[in-house]
This record gives C-alpha cells, sequence and structure tokens, in this order.
C-alpha cells in the first residue's frame, strides 16, 4: 500500500526532571504559574509525527512517502530515514529556516510538560497534494501547520483519496467546525482518550456521532490499551507487557505505524490493534521516538510470545 504521510517533521530535545511536576505546581496560583525545572539529561533526537510514523511503517516492511517541509539542517535526517526505506521525495526544503523543534521535560512518573517551534513546518500549506504525480491509496493527515492539515483534507476530498484525520496535539488549535468538517468523509480517526473528549466537547459530537462521519475510530488508553470502532464493532486491545519503561515520546506513533503496517495487508482490526500494541512497546523501552530498531524476524517472534497471528504474520517474513 501506498501511504503518503502528511505531518510535522522535528528535532526532538528530550529532558528528564529527577522529581513530580504536580509537587510543583500550586494550584490556587495557576494564573501566575512560573516554574523552571532543573533536569538531569537532555538528547536530542529525531522526531516528529510524520516520520515517527514512517519509520515503523518501514521497520515493518511498507515503504511510505513522506510528505512535509523541512528546514535546511534536514540532511543528516533524510540520510537516516532513506536508510530504513522512507521515500523523502516529498521532504521539501525551506530555505533560510531550521527544521521544527520538540521540547519535552518528562518526570518520574512520565508526566511530560513540552513546547514546540514549528520553524520550516510553518509553510507545509505550500505543500499541494494535486501536485503529487502518482496518487497514493491512503494520506495521513497527522498534526503540522493548521492550515496545512485543513488543506490537505479538503484535496484528499476533492481527489477521492482516502485519509487518515489525527489532529492529535492540534486539537487545541483547531475550532469544533473544522475538526468536524475534515472528520466527516474521513476513512480513519485517530485521537487518544483525551483528546477524544477534547473532539467532542469542541463539536458536540458523541462516539455515535462521530462514527457517522468515520469509517474507523480508534482511540488510544495508554496503559489501558486501545479501542477500535469499525463495521459496527468494539475492538479492545490491550497493551503489551513492557520489558522496561524508559520514555512516552512516540509512542502513539508507533503504535499508528504498526497498526497501518497490518491495515495494508488486509488483516483485522485485533490483528491490526496487536502489531500496533507491540510497535509501541518498543518505543516506550527506549529513550526517542526513533532509537530503537528490530528485524522482521525479531518482531514476529516477540509478537508470538503474547499473541496468536494464526500464521498471518509469516508475510512479514517473506
Amino acid at each position: 500500500m501506498d501511504i503518503l504521510l502528511s505531518g510535522s517533521v522535528a528535532y526532538d530535545y528530550l529532558m528528564t526532571f529527577p522529581g513530580l511536576f504536580h509537587e510543583q505546581i500550586l494550584p490556587e496560583r495557576l494564573q501566575n504559574i512560573s516554574l523552571s525545572f532543573l533536569v538531569d539529561s537532555m538528547t536530542r533526537q529525531r522526531g516528529g509525527i510524520a516520520p515517527n510514523i514512517a519509520y515503523t511503517l518501514a521497520l515493518l516492511g511498507e515503504k511510505p512517502r513522506l510528505f512535509a517541509t523541512v528546514g535546511e539542517d534536514f540532511s543528516d535526517y533524510r540520510a537516516w530515514l532513506e536508510k530504513y526505506g522512507v521515500d523523502t521525495g516529498w521532504a521539501k526544503v525551506v530555505p533560510g529556516k531550521f527544521t521544527a523543534s520538540f521540547f519535552a521535560t518528562t518526570d518520574q512518573v512520565n508526566a511530560q510538560i513540552a513546547s514546540f517551534y514549528p520553524g520550516a513546518m510553518a509553510d507545509a500549506a505550500t505543500l499541494s497534494l494535486k501536485d503529487v504525480e502518482k496518487r497514493p491509496d491512503l494520506v495521513v493527515i497527522s498534526p503540522t501547520d493548521p492550515a496545512a492539515m485543513m488543506k490537505h483534507a479538503a484535496e484528499c476530498r476533492e481527489l477521492n483519496i482516502p485519509y487518515l484525520y489525527d489532529p492529535s496535539q492540534q486539537v487545541l488549535r483547531l475550532d469544533g467546525a473544522e475538526i468536524a468538517r475534515d472528520m466527516d468523509g474521513a476513512h480513519f480517526l485517530f485521537c487518544n482518550d483525551y483528546e477524544f473528549g477534547l473532539i467532542s466537547k469542541k463539536t458536540g459530537l458523541d462516539l455515535n456521532a462521530m462514527l457517522k462521519q468515520v469509517d474507523i475510530l480508534v482511540v488510544t488508553k495508554g496503559a489501558e490499551g486501545a479501542v477500535i470502532y469499525a463495521n459496527g464493532e468494539e475492538v479492545v486491545v490491550p497493551i503489551t507487557p513492557e520489558e522496561r519503561i524508559v520514555d512516552p515520546t512516540g509512542v502513539g506513533d508507533a503504535f499508528r505505524g504498526g497498526f497501518m503496517a497490518a491495515y495494508a495487508r488486509g488483516w483485522d482490526w485485533q490483528l491490526c490493534g496487536q502489531v500496533g500494541s507491540l510497535a509501541a512497546v518498543y518505543v516506550l523501552e527506549q529513550n526517542g521516538p526513533q532509537n530503537h530498531y528490530y528485524t522482521r524476524e525479531q518482531f514476529v517472534k516477540r509478537f508470538r510470545e503474547h499473541y496468536d497471528d494464526s500464521g498471518k504474520l509469516n508475510e512479514l517474513l517473506s
């Protein structure tokens, strides 16, 4: 399946705080909050939602295409993605700008405080699906410049290209009418349970109303796994047991990549969720969203320690 990924491309600056955020916050002083956290460590990682998803897709044998704007500092990142099979031909460099940057601090219970500098991402709306010569089978519209998200969703509808709508971090920037419009007609809607609540509040749509607008709704719930609503069914997918917990950054992106790699092969929803769940755990066990690696043989072996795939994952080994 030819999957085109529209979304942010960023460098992630990841820091760890040796305490607990909630112990530092005075609820009665929130309107005047002023905090500075002395962190133990900082690393710069390759990140951004679109390449995070693409990396997992590539590890599982897909050939995703990246559709995004990047800065002049992207050359090393491009080489990394191409090495693992991601097509970066549509990663367009914006002269005079840096690639977007994400700054995140995580405390001892994996609570996270973050900020994001858009850089070249602010030019994402200059890209048009109408310029892509080979029409993709599926477009993933994940968080990037809001104008680009709205433009690419509209182009998908105009060109009759199925799309996965994943507003996630941009739910706060988009108003209810914009979200409802771009959900309507989407093949997939992906969100976590908190974002689901925000989408419902902003649009006035409950679960049943959303399912009248999208074909498949996937809600991730952290340690509680995920729920897939499709074809009138509710499929509950538990988490895959982890060997250790290191860093949650990019876990949801890996879930999406694993899910879509399974979907591309026509597997059932339960199996799609399970593949996504295991892909997510590999990220949770490492520092950074793209520092994990596995062969497809290793992935299948670990998968079968927890799930019964009835031999379907043999397709990954061919």
